[in-house]
C-alpha cells in the first residue's frame, strides 16, 4: 500500500507540459511503419506464391526469413542501444529497414530461383535493420513515463501493430491488386524513408526536450521513470555491464525467464495474423486478395482496441492500490484465454461468425500483450537496452517457427485446422508461464555483472 500511496500522490501533482505523449505519438508512428513492412509480405503473399510458383512450405521458409535476422541481431542492437542511445541508433533502424523494403520490390524484375533468393535475402536485410526498434521503444517508455503510466504507454506502442494492418492492409491490398505486389514495397519503403527524418527531429531525452516543464520532468521522475536514460551527456557511453555476464545474469532470473518464455507465446500469435492469417482467408475461406485485405483489418481493429484496453486496465489497477504483479499479470491472463477461442474457428463454416472469433481472439491477444511493459518494469536501468534484446530475442524466435511450423502443418494436412490449435496452445502456455513462473514483478538489480566504472562508490 506504500507504493501505492506514493503513485497516487505522485499522479495528483499535473505537469504544467505533456510533453511525454508526444514522444508517445511518435513511437506509435514509427511502429505503425514497422509492422506495416513486415505485413507487407503477407499481404503480397497470395501473388508471390503464385507468380513465383512456390508451395506452402517455401512461403513458410520466406515468411520467416524476416525473423531469423531480427532474432540473431537482438543482442547487437540492444548493445548499440545502450552504448549509443535510441535517438542515433533507431534513426539508422528505420531508415535502413525502409531501404530494404523498398528494395525487396526489385525480386519481381528476376525470375525463378535467383526471385526467391533476392526476396529471402532482402527480407533477412528488414528483419536485421529492424533489430534495436522494441528495445529502443521501451527504452524510451522507461526514460520518459512513471510506472503508473507506463502499462497505457507500453500498450499505445504496441497496439501499433494492429494500427499497422487496420491502415495498411486495406491500402496494401488495394496496391497488389491494381499495381501488382512489388508496388506495396515500393510504397512502404518510400514513406520508411520519409519518417526516418521526421524520426531524427522530434526525439529527445526528457532532459533534453525543448519546452519541457521543470514540473512535467520532475512528475515523471518522482513516478520511477529513468529520466537520464536517453539524456545526451548519457546517451552515448562506456559499457556498465560486462554483456556476456550480463546475459547470464539476466537469465539466471525466474521472473525474466518466466517473462521472456511468455513472449514467445504471446508471438506465436502475432505472427499467425502477420503472415498466414491472409494466405487462411485466401485458401481455407476462398475470399479474393482484396477481400482478404479488408476483413483481415478487422481482426485488427479489434487487436487495436484490446490493446489500449490492456494497458488502461493494467495502470488502473496499479492505481487501485493491487500490486505490480496482479495489475501486469491479470489482463495478460484474461487476454490469453480469449485469445483461445480462435480454434472454434475449426467447427465453424460461416465466414461473417469466423472473422467475428478471430476479432474476439486478436482482442483478447490484444489485452495480453503487456510483455513490453513488464520489461520496462522489471529490466535493470544499467542494462535496459539487452534485457529488452533478450526479451525480443526469445519473443520472436516465434516469427522463425510460426511461419514455418503452419507451413508443414498445412502441407501434410490441407487444412488450418492443426494450425489454430497450434496458435490456441501457445495462448495456454503463456498463462502457465505467468501464473507459475514469472513470480513477483518488480526491477532486477544486477550483483555480478558490472563494470566497476558503475558500481556504486
Amino acid at each position: 500500500m506504500e507504493q501505492a500511496q506514493v503513485t497516487q500522490a505522485v499522479s495528483m501533482a499535473q505537469p504544467q507540459t505533456r510533453k511525454r505523449w508526444a514522444i508517445l505519438a511518435m513511437l506509435f508512428a514509427i511502429t505503425t511503419i514497422n509492422y506495416a513492412d513486415r505485413a507487407t509480405i503477407s499481404i503480397a503473399g497470395p501473388e508471390i506464391k503464385k507468380a513465383l510458383s512456390l508451395d506452402a512450405i517455401q512461403m513458410g521458409f520466406v515468411f520467416s526469413a524476416f525473423a531469423w535476422s531480427y532474432v540473431l541481431t537482438q543482442l547487437p542492437g540492444g548493445w548499440l542501444l545502450d552504448r549509443f542511445g535510441s535517438k542515433i541508433t533507431y534513426f539508422f533502424s528505420i531508415f535502413l529497414w525502409s531501404t530494404f523494403t523498398l528494395f525487396t520490390g526489385a525480386a519481381g524484375f528476376v525470375t525463378g530461383g535467383a526471385a526467391v533468393v533476392l526476396l529471402f535475402v532482402l527480407r533477412l536485410l528488414v528483419g536485421a535493420a529492424e533489430a534495436p526498434s522494441f528495445p529502443g521503444n521501451s527504452r524510451i517508455a522507461s526514460s520518459w513515463f512513471p510506472t503508473h503510466e507506463r502499462g497505457l504507454a507500453a500498450a499505445v506502442f504496441n497496439s501499433a501493430q494492429y494500427f499497422a494492418t487496420v491502415l495498411f492492409a486495406p491500402i496494401m491490398g488495394w496496391l497488389v491488386h491494381s499495381f501488382g505486389w512489388q508496388s506495396v514495397f515500393f510504397v512502404m519503403g518510400a514513406l520508411g524513408i520519409f519518417m526516418a527524418f521526421v524520426w531524427l527531429k522530434t526525439i529527445y531525452g526528457p532532459k533534453d526536450y525543448p519546452g519541457i516543464s521543470a514540473s512535467e520532468l520532475q512528475y515523471i521522475q518522482q513516478g520511477g521513470a529513468l529520466v537520464d536514460l536517453e539524456s545526451g551527456q548519457h546517451a552515448a557511453q562506456p559499457a556498465q555491464v560486462n554483456t556476456m555476464a550480463c546475459i547470464k545474469e539476466l537469465l539466471g532470473s525466474r521472473m525474466l525467464l518466466g517473462v521472456y518464455i511468455g513472449q514467445y507465446c504471446i508471438t506465436t500469435l502475432t505472427y499467425f495474423f502477420l503472415t498466414w492469417f491472409p494466405v487462411y482467408l485466401v485458401q481455407e475461406r476462398h475470399m479474393t486478395i482484396l477481400k482478404a485485405g479488408f476483413v483481415a483489418s478487422l481482426p485488427a481493429i479489434a487487436g487495436f482496441l484490446g490493446g489500449v484496453s490492456g494497458g488502461w486496465l493494467s495502470d488502473r489497477l496499479n492505481k487501485a492500490g493491487y500490486s505490480l504483479s496482479v495489475s501486469r499479470k491479470l489482463p495478460i491472463v484474461i487476454g490469453m484465454l480469449l485469445s483461445m477461442s480462435m480454434i472454434a474457428c475449426n467447427y465453424i463454416e460461416t465466414d461473417m461468425l469466423v472473422v467475428a472469433i478471430m476479432s474476439l481472439a486478436f482482442f483478447g491477444k490484444g489485452i495480453g500483450a503487456l510483455g513490453w511493459a513488464v520489461v520496462s518494469d522489471t529490466s535493470p536501468k544499467e542494462a535496459g537496452g539487452l534485457s529488452g534484446a533478450l526479451f525480443n530475442t526469445f519473443g520472436n524466435t516465434a516469427g522463425i517457427t510460426t511461419p514455418i511450423v503452419i507451413g508443414y502443418i498445412v502441407q501434410n494436412t490441407g487444412s488450418f485446422s492443426g494450425a489454430l490449435v497450434f496458435v490456441g496452445a501457445n495462448a495456454a502456455m503463456a498463462i502457465f508461464c505467468y501464473l507459475f513462473i514469472v513470480g513477483d514483478i518488480k526491477r532486477v538489480s544486477l550483483t555480478t555483472s558490472l563494470n566497476p566504472i558503475s558500481q556504486p562508490r
